[in-house]
């Protein structure tokens, strides 16, 4: 470990850094009840900001390892509200249990991270809060974008000293960030070997870039975690879906989550009719799903 990697008290660093790195303990307030394969025990885990270069500028983004040691390497593509701090916490419990993950700012092209900080003030109503998701998504959204930018944070991860090369990568996905896990997994199949989704949206489209297509290029093991509120208003997805991949041979898990709104696994996700959209209880069990994705696939 390097002195740029040793893990400091937080408290320690110097106000104003731009490379803020710090020791978080995965029992922290939520965190420990959150997970049961880190409940009760205290993981040292070092956490940085981050910048990597891509063909379109450079991306601020969050990576977070274990204090020691090598792990495997996991990709996190947020929702469209993107970098904050609920997936920086994503990020540390993840990295407690074991991985060495990048979270990176998905809008880098429009704006340095958090674009908001807590998306249970955003209101889908309010026609200047639409109208910045498309500032935020377009440059995204231009073809081959998101594939470069997924090639350019794979290869960030296998240039770091704490990600073990030798075992594959996962990548997990959330809402608009669901179609970006399959593209990743199908940009860079040799280096995926996991990939998840959460509510995903927009994953079977009538477009012929529909992200579902890209199948035949997939070498990952998936799962794909689908709101009850996504399965009502397009039914066929799932059956879509699991036509694709059998068809391409991946081997995929799909599942619907009975009773859930689009967005359940996120904690800060704003009210859908007066009523909290996060389900804790289905956000564990899906999380417990992705962990064990994870540790039949990335060895």
């Amino acid at each position: 470990m390097s002195a740029d990697d040793k893990p400091v008290n937080p408290k320690a660093a110097p106000a104003g850094t731009s490379r803020r790195e710090f020791v978080a303990l995965a029992v922290g307030a939520g965190l420990a009840a959150a997970s049961a394969h880190v409940a009760g025990a205290e993981a040292a885990v070092v956490e940085k900001d981050v910048e990597i270069k891509t063909a379109d500028g450079v991306c601020d983004a969050a990576f977070f390892h274990p204090a020691s040691g090598k792990h495997p390497g996991v990709l996190i593509w947020t929702d469209i509200f993107g970098l904050r701090p609920v997936y920086r916490d994503f990020g540390r419990r993840l990295a407690a249990g074991g991985y060495a993950v990048l979270v990176p700012n998905p809008f880098y092209r429009t704006q340095k991270a958090p674009v908001i900080s807590d998306a249970s003030s955003f209101d889908f109503q309010n026609p200047d809060n639409r109208a910045k998701l498309q500032q935020w998504t377009g440059p995204l959204n231009a073809p081959g974008a998101a594939e470069a930018d997924a090639e350019a944070y794979v290869a960030f991860l296998d240039m770091q000293s704490t990600v073990d090369r030798d075992k594959k990568i996962g990548t997990q996905g959330y809402c608009m960030g669901g179609p970006l896990v399959l593209k990743t997994a199908a940009q860079v199949p040799a280096r995926i070997g996991a990939g998840a989704t959460f509510h995903g949206g927009g994953l079977v489209t009538d477009k012929p870039d529909s992200p579902h297509l890209l199948a035949p290029r997939i070498k990952a093991r998936l799962y794909l975690a689908i709101a009850a509120s996504d399965d009502a208003k397009q039914p066929d997805a799932k059956t879509q879906l699991r036509a694709a991949f059998d068809n391409a041979h991946v081997p995929a898990a799909i599942e619907v989550y009975a009773g859930t709104q689009h967005g359940w696994c996120v904690p800060d996700m704003p009210l859908a009719e007066g009523k909290p959209i996060y389900n804790r209880t289905d956000a564990e069990r899906a999380w417990r799903n992705l962990l064990d994705l994870y540790s039949q696939t990335l060895v």
